[in-house]
């Protein structure tokens, strides 16, 4: 075998580095194609940074490259494959990533882009990052993209045996290429992502995928920490034919085998997929999760087949399931879900769920002779029908249920439904459309400095509402915070006057406080538009009237307590007030007062939609109700959701002034 051996030398290395010196001759036979074959320390190997090397060796083309153990791992800077290439590591061989590079954010041990007919082989070969350094914010840049391989817009590409651990990203990505080529014809088969910090393997766009026999395990460190997560981005990317087999996830921060498909739609290309034998044991949130769109044009067509399946041991429910009756097929044949959710209150082995914005009914379901192992006295499966009100329909099939060693099976009907999962409606309060023009402001009764006022905290974009005359010195703060370990960088902080014309943008840091400020260049309502993506915020110290604008619906919230005011304009005979928690386990309480301060009514532990629905008689001579948010007694409390129907759609902080229409 063509092998160098490692010396110590003195070159311009450092002392008692290895290094092995170039085989010129043997590069110039791959050269001129007389060696089809060729291993990768014929263009030498550097144990303190071999990339020059292994880069020069998969650049030659050579048809079949090996890289070999060479006693001490193959340590490189980011490494781009290319087409028509075979690459074996052999048993032992470890390719770890340099230590202290990888500043991008977006920066890849192993990239195959726009590449076709790759094949990677590395039974006993190991792929290594860095993952407890990409998480030290002292030393790198917030991110969850430093991933161990990824695969973009590749075609016919193989990866077989490697382990694939401690990434700053997900052990593999497969992601669009140029001009959103999607990767079609790929296998991986006997891999192993261990630890890694966001996903075991990511599948963003792929077409004819077969991962078999394939380990995804202690995922942990951002979310979504799943074993393996179905995630497009777009509507033109494809989930097409993708097929798991033998499959294994274990031990992951959060769901086992998940599928958010939300950003395809009625447009998009239907999906396909079938998982066959595969098992989640132990997984820190659900066992598996489907979740398209809630409207029924946004949800994406397709079928979704789990085959001999197995969820156990899961935190939270085994199957979870919420998507559009009239959109698709989600089908389980001969699954079993053994011992999930045991600890969580108000959560069955099988959940089904509406989210808030849903316009349809909720099913398309089917269970073919799934077993479901219970210690716990409670329905088989719930209902968490975030958008109030929203019926279940076409769920069909039979249960074994399983308890004390008894087995009960279940034919699946709509009185069966009704008995586990009553629907509650809710009054159909319709939302208002707000004429910004023609607000005002309102002064409180008993108002407060603004330095005392508790501000919603937001989750995700959002949009406030600000009264000023024109030449008023208009100050405000913005703290911008991290959720969990979401990635998070500086959020715009965009000003639009009444006018239509950008007033100010400035920017709120990650993780920081920054104070707004401009001198109103005009009389009216101005727009401020904030988006920290999946992080949160919350105003401070305003100068002048604002309001949280709820314009598309119900905002989303996070720890937020506190007391917020909202008006009730002239006239008004009826509204509704909703609140929600984030599901089972995160929950919300709430109490709505009256203008006298009198409690209307009060939900603790909510996590299902809650509607205050309130008749005024007589109407409404122009009053200020307020809602009260506090923690779940009894529950978890993070994300929450409030809503008003029939209502000018503006909360405003308890005791400043409100914005109102003109009378």
């Amino acid at each position: 075998m063509h092998r160098c051996a490692i010396v110590p030398v003195v070159l311009a290395l450092a002392a008692g580095s290895a290094w092995c010196q170039v085989n010129q001759e043997m590069i110039d036979k791959v050269a001129a194609g007389e060696v089809q074959e060729a291993y990768a320390s014929w263009w030498g190997f550097d144990a303190e940074d071999a990339t020059a090397c292994l880069q020069a060796a998969i650049d030659s083309g050579v048809p079949r490259l090996i890289v070999e153990d060479m006693g001490s791992p193959w340590i490189v800077t980011p490494i781009t494959l290319v087409s028509n290439q075979e690459i074996v590591f052999e048993a032992g061989c470890v390719l770890q990533a340099r230590r202290g590079e990888y500043e991008s954010t977006g920066a890849t041990l192993m990239t195959a882009r726009d590449v076709e007919n790759v094949i990677l082989r590395g039974d006993g070969a190991t792929f290594r990052m860095w993952k407890e350094d990409y998480a030290n914010p002292e030393l790198y840049a917030k991110g969850e993209w430093r991933h161990c391989l990824q695969l973009r817009g590749a075609t016919n590409v193989e990866v077989h045996g490697l382990t694939l651990s401690r990434s700053g990203g997900d052990g593999i990505y497969l992601g669009i290429g140029s001009e959103g080529r999607t990767n079609t014809n790929i296998t991986i088969k006997d891999v192993v992502c261990d630890d890694n910090y966001r996903q075991g393997i990511s599948v963003i766009t792929a077409e004819n995928l077969l991962i078999e026999n394939t380990v995804m395990r202690n995922t942990g460190g951002t979310p979504p920490q799943a074993g393996i997560d179905f995630e497009p981005n777009r509507p033109e990317e494809r989930l097409v034919n993708v097929v798991m087999r033998n499959c294994l996830t274990e031990n992951n921060a959060s769901t086992g085998y998940f599928f958010y498909l939300r950003a395809l739609n009625g447009e998009s290309e239907p999906v396909s997929i079938r998982l066959e034998n595969c098992r989640s044991v132990g997984d820190g949130s659900m066992g598996t999760g489907v979740v398209t769109h809630e409207t029924l044009a946004g949800g994406v067509s397709g079928t979704i087949e789990f085959v001999d399946c197995i969820f156990e041991g899961s935190r939270n429910a085994g199957i979870s399931v919420s998507k559009p009756a009239e959109r698709g097929l989600v089908r389980f044949e001969n699954c079993r879900v053994l011992d999930c959710a045991t600890e969580m209150l108000g959560v069955s082995p099988i959940m089904l769920a509406s989210r808030l914005g849903g316009d349809t009914a909720v099913g398309g379901i089917e269970f073919d002779r799934v077993l479901i192992r219970d210690p716990v006295d409670r329905p088989p499966m719930s209902y968490n029908d975030q958008a109030g009100g929203t019926p279940l329909r076409d769920i069909t099939g039979t249960l074994i249920i399983e308890q004390d060693g008894e087995q009960t099976t279940e034919e699946i009907t709509d009185e069966l439904l009704a008995e586990w999962m009553p629907v509650i409606a809710l009054k159909d309060t319709p939302r208002l459309e707000v004429d910004e023009a023609a607000l005002v402001p309102l002064a409180p009764e008993t108002p407060i400095a603004p330095d005392e006022a508790r501000w919603p905290v937001v989750r995700r974009a959002g949009i406030y509402l600000l009264y000023a005359n024109a030449g008023d010195d208009v100050r405000f703060t913005v703290s911008h915070q991290q959720v969990g370990r979401y990635a998070g960088e500086d959020m715009p902080v965009v000003v639009t006057a009444p006018s239509g014309a950008e007033a100010l943008r400035a920017t709120a840091p990650f993780k920081a406080e920054a104070e707004v400020g401009f001198i109103a260049p005009e009389t009216g309502v101005y727009r401020v538009s904030l988006d920290p993506g999946a992080n949160r915020f919350q105003i401070a110290n305003a100068s002048n009237p604002m309001a949280l604008l709820l314009a598309d619906g119900a905002v989303n919230l996070i720890h937020s307590s506190g007391s917020f005011s909202f008006y009730v304009p002239p006239g008004t005979t009826e509204f509704g007030v909703r609140v929600a928690g984030q599901g089972p386990g995160e929950a919300i309480k709430a109490a709505l007062i009256d203008p006298q301060g009198e409690v209307f009514g009060e939900v603790d532990n909510q996590f299902q939609t809650h509607q205050f629905e309130v008749e005024l008689d007589p109407p409404s001579q122009g009053e200020v109700w307020t809602l009260r948010l506090e923690a779940p007694s009894g529950s978890t409390w993070e994300d929450h959701y409030v809503d008003l129907r029939g209502l000018p759609p503006l909360l405003s902080a308890a005791g400043t002034p409100l914005l109102v229409p003109a009378q």
